[in-house]
């Protein structure tokens, strides 16, 4: 099993490229099931998460082809072969979930495993399930499988729904179940991310009737059909904010091409408050440290526009040697701080209380042989390590792959100490 090996690196200098984004990307791929006619997705990130998508939909029925090295994705649902994601594939991925609205709006039935993916809690599918059935879904749970089904396998019909809790997912499955629904659908409490406005732009150009999207209340009114289109993956900001801490951590000063400040105005405002010196460039934005140590912060994630929770672990490993004492509070997952015990065997100060971690910061972290838990905890790790004294050798690195393209290659590209070992 590969591991990668992190030594101290002194500053940082160069560009960083960022990818098409995994979570926009994987929420588009579904949509091809909405259609009979072909679907392009272009800047498409390279990751692992993405494969084990294509094998979903494959497994389908559905034509998927990688052009371009990766970066364009041609995907074709013409002829669906079944309705029935198996556990197998599903279990790996918590977002496999996403095919159930599309299949139920398309084919009338879905019979879909429920879902895995990386293991920071509960995220139970009781969200998606009662939006669904706003929608005239029946839904019943049997042997580990949600069986769904629309009225007598005809159309799903136009209805209003309030999420409890605004679940980017159940947002995401209720617009695209709604665009072939019969009428108006409207959901209330609806997750405003820069990805469901991302699959919103891509369902329209497929010819859906939608407004809202960004906002909290999204209308659909449903037609007959959509056709096919060719849409880019917008950028991934959870890449950009990882990226813009490596220099914070090690020092120098780092552009990421294609950044966009306004995607991570919460995580922006923290960095400044902390002493980081964030400027936009032509092609990005540039990062760096203004002063020798940085100022702790408190951080309370929150849904979009708040503090993404997909930054709170390498937040953390920020905080390990600022000045002070910072407060972590995680408010969406209930199970996210496991890369605390790995960075305390760093030589960090970190005190977790339920949902809250308190770390007073150190004056060096000490490389050390630690383990990766999930995807975001992994590269957590990793920056940790960049100014970390000695050698940090981080397993289980498999969790990277299916969330940052070519993380290694684009560190040491700006001259971190880092290399990938069997």
């Amino acid at each position: 099993m590969d591991s990668i090996i992190v030594e101290e690196s002194g500053p940082l200098y160069g560009k960083i490229a960022i990818a098409g984004a995994k979570n926009a990307c994987l929420t588009l791929m579904p949509a091809t099931l909405l259609s009979d006619e072909p679907l392009t997705l272009t800047n498409a990130p390279r990751l692992s998460d993405i494969g084990t998508m294509s094998l979903l939909l494959q497994s389908l029925g559905v034509e998927v082809e990688s052009l371009n090295g990766g970066l364009v994705l041609a995907l074709s649902s013409h002829a669906l072969k079944t309705t029935r994601a198996d556990y197998e594939i599903v279990r790996k991925m918590r977002a496999s979930n996403l095919v159930l609205g599309p299949l139920l709006a398309r084919a009338g039935e879905a019979i879909v495993s429920l879902p895995g993916g990386c293991a920071i809690g509960a995220r139970p599918m009781d969200l998606h399930i009662s939006a669904l059935r706003a929608l005239g879904a029946e839904i019943e749970l049997k042997d580990g499988y949600l069986h769904a089904q629309t009225p007598n396998k005809g159309r799903l019909v136009g209805g209003e729904h309030k999420l409890k809790f605004a679940s980017v997912g159940a947002t995401e499955n209720f617009v695209m179940a709604a665009c072939l629904a019969k009428g108006r659908s409207q959901l209330k409490n609806a997750a405003m991310e820069p990805e469901i406005v991302d699959l919103v732009t891509c369902l329209k150009s497929m010819g859906a009737n939608i407004s809202g999207e960004g906002t909290d209340t999204i209308t659909i009114r449903g037609v007959d059909k959509l056709n096919g289109t060719t849409h880019s993956v917008i950028m991934d900001r959870i890449e950009l904010g990882t990226y813009m801490l490596a220099p914070v951590i090690a020092g120098g000063e780092v552009e990421l091409i294609g950044g966009k400040m306004e995607l991570l105005e919460a995580f922006c405002g923290k960095l400044t408050e902390a002493g980081v010196e964030i400027s936009k460039t032509t092609n990005g934005l540039k990062v760096k440290r203004k002063l020798d140590t940085i100022n702790s912060v408190d951080v309370k994630t929150a849904v979009y526009p708040g503090f993404p929770t997909d930054l709170q672990a390498q937040m953390m490993a920020l905080m390990c040697t600022s000045n002070g004492v910072s407060k972590l509070e995680e408010a969406i997952f209930e199970n996210r701080f496991m890369h605390a015990p790995e960075l305390m065997r760093m030589g960090a100060q970190i005190d977790v209380q339920g949902g809250t971690a308190l770390v007073r910061g150190v004056s060096k972290l000490k490389g050390a042989q630690v383990m990766a838990t999930d995807l975001r905890a992994s590269v957590s790790l990793i920056l940790a390590g960049l100014a970390a004294q000695g050698q940090t050798k981080v397993s289980r690195v498999y969790h990277l792959d299916r969330g940052y393209e070519k993380l290694v290659e684009k560190l040491k590209n700006v001259g971190a100490n880092v290399e990938r070992v069997k």
